[in-house]
């Protein structure tokens, strides 16, 4: 069957109250949108995801993913991302807002297996607060085990929303409502607590998490006719760091941080230099992996501080280039790096100019 994911990201969140527009704020170190987009291509349903934004720009291109120009209104936005997949023989359309970043695969697997027998499948959850309704100037108790809070994704038969939606002329809040207000039948089943919707800034805080520290630290001796590289960066300088690897320390100490954080051991022990294998491999090759590692257990790097201890080059003119490097091998924002330079006041192999150390502080945090 031909599954196709839509994510509406392109409203102004004027509850949010933020010069960002909610989409673009970071949540868990990145965009809010980008979740949504991350868990849909991660779960393999979906022959193509439509992310529909308020600035095509702001996502770098994806083969799994088309972007296209959203609209003021949220309806609309799904009209017209309803409108580019209509030739493009979709069996089933899933529809959702990116203001939920935290749905799981299991959500989509279950609304997947209950749209086979359905036309539209839609997760809910139940209140626990007591509820009421006021009706002109009289308040009614609800009974709260009635009251279904609905939540996206929400998934439908596309040829029955599609002609639903292109017949619709007035603001509707999610795609149930058209199949609710035609009469239509709708399967509901559970939602996830988890899958809060964030709408104002104290939102962000809602998340359970579980935060935990690594600390790093790595020196080696300069030697003549070797490349130098910091962070990433290759810096013009009459010596480079010798080490089996290309001996940067500024990525070794990240790695060894990270590595202590998740407590996994340390560097030595993934990359040893008694093995061939690793002879003069660039360090970015030793940090992707536990990047990745991170990533696939739900961890999110809080804030990483270094300290680079030498008495050339001077830090102040690289500092821009290494934090920017860094934030584009670690995948995580520049403003929660910090990269400070130390010298030993012209003592031992480091004051000698015979050496560079370096040492990082890492904070994590593993999302529930």
């Amino acid at each position: 069957m031909n599954n196709y994911f839509i994510i509406l990201a392109a409203g102004k969140g004027k509850r949010f109250g933020s010069k960002i527009p909610k989409q673009h704020t970071l949540y868990k170190n990145k965009p809010l949108f980008l979740h949504s987009v991350d868990t849909a291509i991660k779960s393999k349903l979906f022959k193509k995801i439509i992310l529909v934004l308020d600035k095509v720009n702001a996502f770098k291109k994806n083969k799994n993913v088309d972007v296209i120009k959203g609209c003021n209104e949220r309806y609309l936005s799904s009209k017209k991302a309803l409108q580019y997949i209509k030739n493009k023989k979709v069996n089933n359309v899933f529809i959702h807002d990116a203001a939920r970043p935290n749905f799981t695969i299991n959500l989509l697997k279950n609304l997947k297996k209950n749209l086979y027998k359905n036309k539209a499948v839609v997760p809910y959850i139940n209140t626990q607060s007591s509820t009421k309704y006021k009706h002109t100037n009289k308040v009614i108790n609800i009974k709260r085990e009635r009251v279904l809070l609905t939540q996206t994704p929400q998934c439908f038969d596309f040829k029955t929303l599609y002609n639903l939606s292109k017949k619709n002329k007035t603001l509707i809040t999610d795609e149930a409502t058209l199949f609710l207000n035609n009469n239509k039948k709708i399967k509901f089943i559970k939602g996830e607590e988890s899958n809060i919707k964030i709408t104002k800034k104290t939102d962000l805080n809602n998340s359970p998490t579980k935060t935990f520290y690594g600390i790093g630290f790595d020196i080696h001796r300069l030697v003549k006719n070797k490349k130098l590289y910091l962070g990433g960066v290759k810096v013009p300088f009459h010596s480079g760091l010798k080490a089996h690897s290309d001996g940067d320390v500024i990525l070794h100490c990240i790695v060894d941080a990270l590595l202590g954080a998740l407590r996994k051991k340390d560097i030595g022990f993934f990359y040893p230099s008694n093995k061939n294998m690793f002879k003069n491999i660039r360090s970015q090759k030793m940090l992707a992996p536990v990047i990745l590692l991170l990533k696939n257990n739900n961890f999110s790097i809080n804030n990483l501080d270094i300290n680079l201890i030498c008495e050339k080059p001077k830090v102040s003119k690289l500092r821009n280039k290494i934090i920017n490097s860094l934030a584009n091998l670690m995948q995580i924002n520049k403003n929660i790096i910090n990269l400070k330079g130390k010298t030993v006041e012209k003592l031992g192999l480091i004051g000698k100019e015979n050496a560079i150390a370096c040492e990082a502080i890492v904070s994590i945090s593993k999302y529930e």
